[in-house]
């Protein structure tokens, strides 16, 4: 599965099942979102050693996928689809994530990313798709509505980052 969009304003970006040399563009998409924002919890900077057990949960079919979006062969985004929680009652619920390099930020990627895991994940076993998205995050609420994910509650204050509590707004969409 590999496909093309073209993004306002710029280049198009191929979509594409992630392999291991997309590893060190997603590694350093997240520490640049861990240091930046508080899209993540993450407080410390990761490495490709580190995330080798997180990568290894996808697969190019089954309801965990892992797709990228490429420029010019560099990894500028990706979208997740993963276990929301190890149990078996939640085997039909999947976790989805989205993250991207910030000069692709507001262009249309994340679009294309999402637009490709759903359609990639059509025929899979999945009930429910939950995303958490910590707030505020206008740009993440937009972007899950667009794809039908709606409000089901909000996590206030439970975490904290550089000494700010934050709180996570929980959206959801049957799949």
């Amino acid at each position: 599965m590999t496909t093309e969009h073209m993004i306002a304003d710029q280049e198009p970006v191929e979509i594409a099942i992630a392999d291991q040399t997309d590893l060190p563009g997603i590694v350093d998409i997240l520490n640049d979102v861990a240091a930046s924002s508080i899209a993540t919890f993450d407080t410390r900077p990761t490495s490709v050693a580190e995330r080798h057990a997180w990568f290894g949960q996808f697969s190019p079919t089954g309801p965990y996928r892992l797709l990228v979006a490429r420029r010019h062969g560099r990894t500028v985004g990706y979208a997740a689809s993963q276990p929301y929680r190890n149990h078996e009652a939640f085997r039909e619920t999947v976790e989805f994530s989205v993250s991207l390099d910030a000069g692709c930020r507001s262009r249309g990627v994340g679009t294309s990313l999402y637009r490709a895991l759903f359609e990639s994940l059509a025929g899979e076993p999945i009930h429910a798709v939950v995303v958490g998205i910590a707030m505020p995050n206008d740009a993440s609420v937009a972007l899950h509505r667009k794809f039908g994910f709606t409000e089901v509650g909000t996590f206030r204050e439970y975490a904290t980052k550089n000494g700010r509590y934050i709180s996570s707004l929980w959206m959801q969409r049957l799949f």
